[in-house]
């Protein structure tokens, strides 16, 4: 008989974005700019909108049930709730995570947020392998959920051409594996690190505690996204290099044992240069930022379920995601599908 092996896996993946497809040229009609300049310079032509009445929670609930649908399981099968977002749908309290399970319908089962901003899902991944390793959760829905669009200048092409709206999911679970390595579906030790000094980089300055919001005296424009773009893209290149180089040494691999790395989706020119550091084919790096711009916390998962619903996975195909985002904060993980 062929002996039965545990181990900490994603068992399911889901997405949804907004009904709304906003062209380059829409943007174009609202500020300087035009539908080349936006591709060339980033590679998005569309990115999805969230309506009036979608908040982050509600985005999330449908890529989390998508994804436990893919899984086989039930609400109360999930053991606890993380949801990664910089756009929650409260400032502060409650955690989004917390409104996700109740939409859910998940009764017993802890809630909480991750705050990495892009990093967000992979800070996700590995928080959720460490808790199913330690035995003090079966399953654990993690969610990047983001309305990005609620928080941008519309006034600022630098910032306000990136982004989109959108939530991915997946479920880690305890699995039942073969014995076979090749067959063995499981999550590595992750990467994660930091830099707070470039904490201001890449930020909304007013509205906490440390620069607080004053009506009639702080303009609104503060309180929306800002950020230096040549210090994050520097930044994002070499971060997503020696992420990539750390994984690979601490697991004694090369990068053509790499199926697919699935990158933040943040822009094109970023993944390239990185690429090429790293003397590493970017045809491996899988991109779909052309139809969805960067959706933070969610880019990597929602790529992640277009390459399963594409079925362009294999059972055994190592992955590995690689984000960098606002904290400074970077990472990655190593996934045996």
């Amino acid at each position: 008989m062929e002996r039965i092996q545990s181990s900490v896996g994603i068992s399911g993946v889901g997405a949804h974005v907004p009904e709304r497809r906003v062209h380059n040229d829409e943007l174009a009609g609202i500020m300087d700019t035009t539908d080349e300049w936006i591709y060339t310079h980033t590679g998005i032509r569309y990115r999805h909108i969230a309506a009036d009445n979608e908040a982050a929670s509600d985005l999330a609930a449908r890529a989390g049930r998508h994804a436990l649908e893919q899984a086989g399981l039930e609400p109360d099968d999930i053991d606890l709730v993380l949801v990664a977002t910089s756009t929650p749908d409260y400032p502060g309290l409650p955690s989004t995570a917390c409104v996700v399970q109740d939409k859910l319908g998940i009764s017993r089962a802890g809630a909480m947020d991750l705050v990495a901003a892009c990093t967000g899902f992979i800070y996700g991944i590995e928080t959720a392998r460490t808790f199913v390793a330690a035995g003090a959760a079966r399953h654990v829905l993690v969610i990047g959920s983001e309305v990005y669009s609620r928080i941008l200048n519309w006034e600022d092409r630098r910032t306000a051409v990136l982004f989109g709206d959108g939530a991915g999911a997946a479920v880690v679970s305890t699995l039942e594996n073969s014995p076979d390595e090749r067959g063995r579906s499981r999550i590595l030790p992750a990467v994660l690190g930091s830099r707070g000094s470039g904490a201001e980089s890449l930020c909304r300055l007013h509205g906490g505690t440390r620069h607080q919001y004053v009506p009639g005296v702080t303009p609104e424009a503060a309180t929306l996204l800002q950020m230096e773009g040549r210090k994050v893209y520097n930044f994002a290149v070499s971060v997503i290099v020696e992420v990539i180089q750390d994984l690979l040494n601490q697991n004694d691999l090369t990068f053509d044992d790499i199926t697919y790395v699935i990158p933040h989706q943040a822009n094109t020119r970023i993944v390239t240069a990185a690429a090429r550091r790293g003397d590493w084919d970017e045809s491996r790096f899988f991109m779909n930022i052309e139809e969805y711009g960067n959706t933070s916390a969610a880019s990597i998962p929602i790529a992640l379920n277009e390459l399963n619903e594409k079925g362009l996975l294999s059972r055994g195909d190592l992955l590995l995601f690689v984000g960098f985002g606002s904290g400074l904060t970077y990472g990655g993980n190593l996934v045996y599908w």
